[in-house]
């Protein structure tokens, strides 16, 4: 389509349909659609783009399997659900069946510990965390109206309260000094220069494990913004699709948690966003979910889920395989324990070319400092260096500035989307990558010792052979719905 005739198509339709509020131009999706144009494989692109931008649990969809091969009867299309076929086909209404809500509710208990208890009448279905980001900006703010946002976050925040509803996001920055931590002195600027530019902050949207921080927030600061938000009177959204995936102390501590410890907090301004996107690993089910402490939110936002339900087939096999206590707790304690050996494996691996990264315990990547690889501290000059991660190391991984990083030289990558295999190819392409790098302060000056150095991270990947990387029933590779997409 030629450009002037793709201007006169925007003439014919809305301005929302036709602006760029979807975010899709920036390095984020340009990082994915590298990789969709040139997708790596072992055998049949073994010098493609490796996806390292999607942050993507692939580690346990062999307890997934297994679970569904031993109760076929949670499909209504097997020989043994087939039988309650017309009862899930037919309408259903935007609650949500009973025993969904019911089976998401304990496993959100499950996956705090069960040291707080979530009601099943509040649990709102919606399509995945997307929807349900916009349903409750949709809720809470009206167009022009701003939800304060500590950085770096996630860029899809963006697109999922900005595009359609017209909220703004402010930033409250959030520097390396003190490990990108959330103050109270940062929240207070942050709400300050809102008001200085005349902008009505109505929330307060955090991140919790962070992504793309993999870091978790504590106890004091989970009060303190409580205390903030309370002090302002304005509205706490606590995305926590991560929450299963903390993989070491300290552990997960959800807001639910802390609510009661402080004094005169108003449960009405608390709404958690969930999903099983991540901790399960089911980003394809678009199962989101809105847990408010507002009975008017509920009863609004499942109005609004009309406009993006769960299907009922999905609600069905879903409720059945969280309902079984004995697979949810194996299924925690081996995600768990496995994304913990893929996250010190590749930091491992990256530590021993002289890269570091933030010390994290939860979610499925690393943030990953390259500062010391910048001609200068700019964000053109982290452009430039992305650019050739790209084109020249072929791995895809996303720069800070796509998450409103404050300082240069920051990047995101994802270490759970892929098999162990994929995971030491990469390495291998950072390791020659690092090597190439001229005066840069890196250990590995000399050929010689990169090959020492080289050598030393091949033994310590090669905990299996190459054979069994690729038959484990713990690698993705081995999945026919993976082999099936590649």
């Amino acid at each position: 389509m030629g450009l002037i005739s793709e201007n006169y198509n925007k003439k014919l339709l809305s301005k929302i349909a036709t602006n760029d509020g979807h975010g899709e131009n920036s390095a984020y999706f340009d990082g994915w659609k590298a990789y969709e144009n040139d997708p790596f494989h072992p055998t049949q692109n073994p010098h493609g783009v490796i996806q390292m931008g999607l942050a993507e649990n692939q580690l346990c969809f062999d307890l997934i399997q297994e679970w569904i091969v031993n109760n076929p009867k949670a499909s209504i299309c097997t020989y043994e659900g087939v039988q309650d076929f017309q009862d899930i086909a037919i309408f259903q209404d935007y609650h949500g069946l009973p025993e969904f809500r019911k089976a998401v509710a304990r496993f959100m208990e499950k996956v705090r510990g069960d040291r707080v208890r979530f009601d099943p009448e509040r649990i709102v279905m919606s399509g995945g965390a997307t929807g349900a980001h916009e349903s409750l900006a949709f809720c809470l703010a009206d167009p022009g109206d701003a939800f304060l946002v500590p950085t770096p976050y996630y860029p899809g925040f963006d697109r999922d309260l900005r595009w359609r509803t017209g909220v703004q996001l402010f930033p409250v920055v959030c520097e390396s000094f003190n490990n990108f931590k959330v103050t109270k002195e940062a929240l207070e600027e942050a709400y300050k220069k809102a008001q200085e530019s005349k902008i009505k902050v109505k929330g307060l949207l955090i991140n919790n494990p962070s992504n793309p921080l993999g870091t978790i927030l504590d106890k004091e600061t989970l009060t303190d913004i409580l205390r903030f938000i309370n002090d302002k009177n304005i509205h706490l959204v606590c995305d926590e699709i991560y929450a299963a995936t903390a993989f070491s102390q300290p552990s997960f501590i959800s807001i639910s948690e802390v609510m009661s410890e402080v004094d005169g907090c108003n449960d009405d301004l608390v709404h958690i966003v969930y999903s099983l996107s991540k901790d399960l690993g089911f980003p394809g089910f678009r199962v989101g979910i809105i847990y408010s402490y507002n009975d008017v939110v509920v009863n609004i936002a499942r109005k609004m889920s009309s406009f993006g339900l769960v299907s009922t087939q999905t609600q069905r096999l879903i409720a059945s395989m969280l309902s079984d206590t004995i697979f949810v707790e194996n299924f925690i304690a081996k995600s768990s324990m496995r994304l913990l050996q893929r996250h010190d494996l590749f930091t491992k691996g990256l530590g021993q070319v002289g890269i570091t990264t933030l010390k994290s315990n939860a979610g499925l990547f690393i943030w990953m400092d390259l500062r010391r690889f910048l001609q200068d501290s700019t964000f053109d000059d982290e452009l430039k260096l992305w650019h050739i991660i790209i084109d020249k190391v072929k791995l895809n991984v996303s720069p800070g500035c796509s998450f409103h990083c404050s300082e240069p030289g920051w990047f995101r990558v994802c270490f759970a989307n892929m098999d162990d295999a994929t995971m030491k190819v990469a390495l291998k392409r950072i390791r020659h990558f690092v090597y190439l790098q001229p005066n840069k302060g890196v250990e590995v000056a000399t050929k010689k010792q990169y090959c020492r150095t080289r050598s030393k991270l091949e033994i310590s990947l090669s905990f299996r052979r190459i054979d069994d990387f690729m038959n484990s029933p713990h690698s993705p590779m081995s999945s026919p719905m993976v082999q099936a997409r590649n």
